[in-house]
Formats: structure tokens, sequence, C-alpha cells
């Protein structure tokens, strides 16, 4: 499908689809009355708004809504998709539940919380400690432990997180937390689209909010377990 300009162009091109009136898209979508057909031609609606859009239409392509580019509704994939074609720093391969001496790289926080990213070289997999895999999770490529109370009550301090490499952006899911592998760092935080920008929030009410340009986002894992130390 050709990229058509605006988001409000696009707004209207998947009400069509549906066969839906604006307003009745905006109420689907659990919108305010005139959020869309009040916007400006090259307005915004803003992360909160296009987050209900996506939740609601799940077959949309959230990158097509944000950026034109690509088809309108998403392509389906399989469910193992290939990580190799994300990152090529760790040599994670597939998981072989049958063989005992399988592992996965553990990235370290000081890289994770720095200037080094999962996609430099910096921190590649030459320098990370190797775990053998928990076979109860489902598939991943790494583990990271975090720091900081911001994702509690749900995440941890110390908590060691199991990742899959998000394979194509329309996989991600915006609501839900996610590793940001950015150029300013890695960041663990709930993601939502805003137009060119991310939002990241916090599940502490009093951790931060920041926004994050798309441009700067290297790439993105979903989180498919964790383990917790207890403390004695």
């Amino acid at each position: 499908m050709s990229s058509v300009s605006t988001i409000k162009e696009r707004l209207k091109l998947i009400a069509s689809h549906y066969g839906l009136s604006i307003r009745a898209m905006e109420e689907r979508c659990g919108l305010g009355r005139g959020n869309i057909s009040n916007m400006a031609q090259d307005g915004n609606l803003g992360s909160d708004k296009l987050s209900k859009i996506i939740d609601s239409l799940t077959q949309v392509n959230p990158t097509w809504l944000l950026t034109g580019r690509g088809d309108m509704l998403q392509q389906a994939q399989g469910a193992d998709g290939d990580p190799s074609r994300v990152s090529k720093d760790f040599d994670a391969g597939p998981i072989d539940r049958a063989n005992p001496g399988a592992t996965r790289p553990r990235i370290p926080f000081t890289a994770a919380a720095g200037a080094l990213s999962i996609a430099t070289n910096a921190a590649c997999d030459a320098d990370c400690e190797r775990f053998p895999v928990i076979t109860t999770f489902p598939a991943y490529d790494f583990t990271i432990k975090i720091e900081g109370d911001s994702m509690a009550p749900d995440y941890l301090s110390g908590d060691e997180l199991a990742c899959r490499f998000v394979d194509y952006p329309a996989n991600i899911k915006w609501g839900e937390p996610h590793i940001l592998d950015t150029r300013d760092g890695v960041v663990f935080k709930i993601p939502y689209f805003g137009g060119d920008q991310i939002m990241c929030r916090s599940i502490n009410p009093d951790g931060p909010s920041f926004l994050v340009d798309c441009a700067d986002v290297l790439h993105v894992a979903s989180i498919v377990g964790f383990t917790r130390q207890l403390q004695p």
C-alpha cells in the first residue's frame, strides 16, 4: 500500500476499511467524541489514544499507522520468528531442550545502564557471562538484570529478565513491559506509540516517564519470564 502522508489520513483509511464512520471508530476504540475528526490534518493524537486504537484494532499495522510505511494490515508471522535478523551480536541459536549444555548470554547491567548497547560491538557475546537455559521459559535470546524500583511492584531491583528480540516492529505489544535498546543505553519500561516518539512509562507511579525518538531505538525485546533472588 502506498504511503499516506498524515496520521489523520491513515485513520480515515482504517475507518473506511472497517466500514465505520469516524465517530463509530472513536467509540469502538474508547476515544472521546471529536478526538479524530477534530485533530489537525498534520496533528498527533498522543500516545494514550494511539495505544487505544492499536489495542482495539489488532489487525492494524502500528508501524504503518505511525509512519505510513508498509501495509495497513499486519502480516501473519510465524510464532518463532528469526531473531538472527535482529541482532548479530549474540550467538543464541535455537534452544535445544534435550541439550543440558545449552546456554544464553547475560548482558552485564553496567553495560545496559550506560552507553553500551545490545546493538553495538561494545556489549557483544564475548563480554557476557553465559548461563544454562531455563527450559520452563519460552524461547529467549538473552537475560539481563535490572536495578531500581521504577517497575515495582511487578519487577524488583535484582530481578533477572529472560528476553526475546522482537523480530518485527508490528509485533511489539504496546502497553506491556519491554526492553528498549536505544542509542543512549538500554531501558526497561512500558512503551506506548507517540508519533515519531515512544512514550516510556514506569509501573511504579513515582517512577519516571520519558520520550524516546523512534529513530534512536535500535532493538526491542519482550519479556518471557524472570527470576527473583529471595532475600534471607
